[in-house]
């Protein structure tokens, strides 16, 4: 297997930086499981506090019940005919003994199945919390060591730049392995780390111009952002772009909220999601900018893309962008992959299109391949 030693380095060098993907994808890992873990820990409240209602529910139902039917039982219709029939008062014992014998098990059955699914669903959740913390845990462990991993890794590259190394191969395939290096790319960085080339030179002094020059990927990024458009732009936020319903306008007009609230749940359910995995913040900033076609067209794209539609959950902005497809294939055009997309969404929530286009163009001035910097990084 030939390794390309332009491509190694590329991949070496951003081991070391502190925007190496590794490091990045990590706190991306724990950023998400941190959401999970405090989303789940209000989730088991909440159905401790409803297995409890359900639970003093039920022995009140019994308990209250046999009441009920001890006081029934101790009166008799005709002691009372006269009373009842002249205030034309529908009151008859024997009836409400027989609906209560009839229905009260029922209830106490309900209630008892409510409680039972509360129960279990309780058990996911604090399954789903507790892999969280543990992942949490993992990857901080994780973190240290792959921190102490790349000291290491720059410790090698600068007594080799300095042709000081004094590293066994064994000592630097080892710790490739750790960074997940296979067997040919450990056996080409062990030759370039023991015996530098001009090729492991030349690469060096242009990265360390490129920091002299100030021009670190954050700052082109950022460069990009700050720049004055030069042609009029389109709004930034696709909200503007579509209908929005307010319901504390006045309006010549009156509408159901219930209704377009009914309206976005059967489209989310007709488009296979199930509207139950949205917050209900993120359910409301979906009516108010619901356009049914927008959304419909927006689910459909990431089908057609293979990307899980669980890519909208917590970025619900972008099912009613109508950029969405134009940003989606300016981000393939320049070479990004469906799961790059998938795993960054927050770039097609935080940029319209034309603010995208002048990232990637500022990228490409600065000499840099839009490709080859991370979506975390736009």
């Amino acid at each position: 297997m030939t390794v390309n030693t332009e491509v190694l380095l590329d991949k070496l060098y951003n081991l070391r930086g502190s925007d190496s993907d590794i490091l990045k994808e990590m706190d991306r890992q724990k950023n998400k499981a941190e959401q999970t873990r405090d989303r789940t820990t209000e989730e088991k409240a909440k159905l401790q506090k409803d297995i409890a209602n359900l639970k003093q529910q039920r022995e009140e139902l019994e308990d209250q019940g046999e009441k009920f039917k001890e006081v029934l039982q101790g009166i008799h219709r005709e002691d009372y005919a006269t009373v009842l029939d002249r205030l034309r008062i529908d009151f008859d014992p024997k009836n409400l003994l027989e609906k209560l014998d009839k229905n009260l098990p029922r209830t106490i059955d309900t209630v008892e199945r409510d409680t039972k699914k509360a129960e279990d669903e309780l058990v996911k959740v604090e399954e789903e919390m507790n892999t969280a913390i543990t992942t949490i845990e993992e990857l901080g462990i994780r973190k240290d060591a792959a921190l102490a991993n790349q000291e290491k890794l720059n410790e090698y590259f600068e007594l080799a730049l300095e042709g000081h190394i004094n590293i066994t191969r064994d000592s630097i395939t080892s710790l490739l392995e750790e960074f997940g290096f296979n067997e040919a790319e450990q056996r080409e960085t062990a030759k370039i780390l023991m015996f530098p080339e001009d090729a492991l030179f030349a690469y060096d002094a242009k990265v360390k111009a490129k920091d002299k020059a100030g021009k670190s990927i954050s700052e082109v990024i950022q460069e990009a952002k700050t720049m004055s458009p030069e042609v009029e732009e389109e709004p930034v936020s696709p909200v503007e772009d579509t209908p929005v319903y307010s319901f504390e306008e006045e309006s010549s007009e009156t509408f159901d909220t219930d209704d377009i609230k009914t309206t976005v749940i059967d489209t989310l359910k007709d488009c296979g999601m199930d509207y139950l995995d949205f917050t209900s913040e993120e359910i409301d900033d979906l009516i108010r900018n619901f356009d049914e076609q927008t959304v419909r067209d927006n689910i459909e794209l990431m089908n057609s893309k293979n990307i899980s539609l669980d890519v909208f959950v917590h970025h619900i902005k972008m099912m009613y962008d109508k950029e969405l497809r134009r940003k989606m294939e300016l981000l393939l055009s320049v070479g990004k992959e469906t799961m790059d997309i998938y795993l960054n969404p927050n770039v097609l929530v935080k940029y319209n299109y034309a603010e995208l286009e002048r990232v990637i163009s500022v990228i490409r001035a600065n000499g840099m391949n839009p490709k080859e910097i991370p979506l975390m990084a736009y």
